[in-house]
């Protein structure tokens, strides 16, 4: 199958550090390729892909620190179009700045939503752009736009080979926190339940500028305590050692998380987590096998001190079974037949509404196969 990837230009691909969408959109780009297919990727220069790269800009927005962030991705979403008849499907991750142009352009397209959606202007655009296929990352991720035209939920998947299982944690215990330094994520509860258990809570961390504020005000004099450690921003192979010889991560989180890549990646090193039970968390969790969902401070920190009752092995095993990037990969394909197949339909409809009269080929069992080998 011939697909276009469409990423954010805001961080590279995959992220040198912190960037949850661009990090999956490369685990998924990678893939495919391995599973055989012959994938573009639009995304900024200084991305790294064994998929063919094409690029609006030399480097991530973030890095560059360019004015103007929206320019780049006018330009991206107008090389997809010009290219638009050599793929089979494009997937976008690019949130919804390209509905209007794809309206238009008339290729099979796929929009998978990484952010939160309980926005108050966004039902007025989804009953807008009604046609749009859209994907979640979890069902609960929906909630705000059940009317949107949801074409399937794909969880995050994890290369198996990216995070190595730890079956025994270094002998000086910690509990971990990985994450933007922002209210929602809440690591001032973090903070309270590593105080209150006397366990070493490390930090790792990025403060982007819209959180600087907070930051100052309200974490970083809580990091004055004896044994809170803040580390900031750490990479994938830094993160390997970080998550796999903590007690647990602790995701106590404030808002309707679309997914928590976090979580999976702590269940790949073998390491529970303890997490609050909003957005995905039940989704992604299973309470007593992967770690604790927690309502309180006090039940986060009776959590762990239950965390031996989980265990590690089962931790791994849970992430190879459900969130790998195999399984990933195989989903998302299964969803571009779908909407490969969905618009031969709909054209062959259109044709005989138009000429009362059926121009598909007759006797012909439609299969995606046959739409992408004509």
């Amino acid at each position: 199958m011939r697909i276009a990837q469409v990423a954010p230009l805001y961080e590279s691909v995959p992220p040198a550090l912190y960037g949850g969408t661009e990090r999956v959109v490369s685990y998924l780009t990678e893939e495919l390729v391995n599973q055989g297919h012959d994938v573009t990727l639009f995304a900024s220069g200084d991305s790294a892909t064994d998929a063919r790269l094409i690029s609006p800009c030399e480097r991530s927005l973030r890095l560059s620190r360019t004015p103007d962030q929206l320019l780049p991705h006018i330009i991206m979403i107008d090389q997809v179009c010009e290219l638009a008849e050599e793929f089979d499907v494009v997937h976008f991750h690019t949130d919804y700045l390209h509905y209007a142009t794809t309206r238009r352009c008339g290729f099979v397209h796929l929009t998978t939503l990484h952010g939160r959606l309980d926005m108050p202007q966004l039902p007025d655009l989804y009953r807008h752009f009604n046609d749009v296929p859209l994907v979640s990352i979890s069902n609960s991720q929906r909630r705000p736009l059940r009317g949107a035209n949801w074409v399937g939920t794909v969880y995050h998947g994890l290369p198996d080979d990216l995070y190595s299982f730890t079956a025994k944690p270094n002998a000086e215990p910690y509990l971990a926190f990985v994450g933007r330094m922002s209210r929602e994520k809440r690591v001032d509860r973090a903070i309270k339940i590593a105080l209150a258990c006397g366990i070493e809570l490390r930090i790792a961390a990025k403060v982007d500028p819209a959180d600087v504020e907070y930051y100052e005000r309200y974490i970083e004099p809580l990091i004055d305590e004896p044994g809170i450690e803040f580390i900031g921003e750490i990479n994938d192979i830094e993160k390997n050692d970080f998550l796999g010889n903590a007690m647990a991560l602790l995701f106590p989180i404030d808002w309707p998380e679309p997914f928590g890549l976090t979580m999976i990646e702590a269940m790949a090193c073998g390491t529970p987590v303890i997490a609050w039970p909003n957005g995905s968390v039940p989704e992604v969790l299973e309470a007593g096998k992967t770690g604790f969902i927690c309502r309180t401070v006090s039940e986060a920190v009776e959590a762990v001190d239950r965390i031996s009752e989980i265990s590690r092995e089962q931790c791994r095993r849970e992430f190879e079974t459900r969130f790998s990037a195999r399984r990933m990969a195989q989903d998302y394909v299964r969803l571009y037949e779908r909407v490969i197949n969905d618009r031969f339909i709909n054209d062959s409809r259109r044709a005989k509404d138009e000429h009362g009269r059926d121009h598909s080929r007759p006797g012909k069992v439609l299969h995606p196969r046959d739409l992408l080998t004509g």
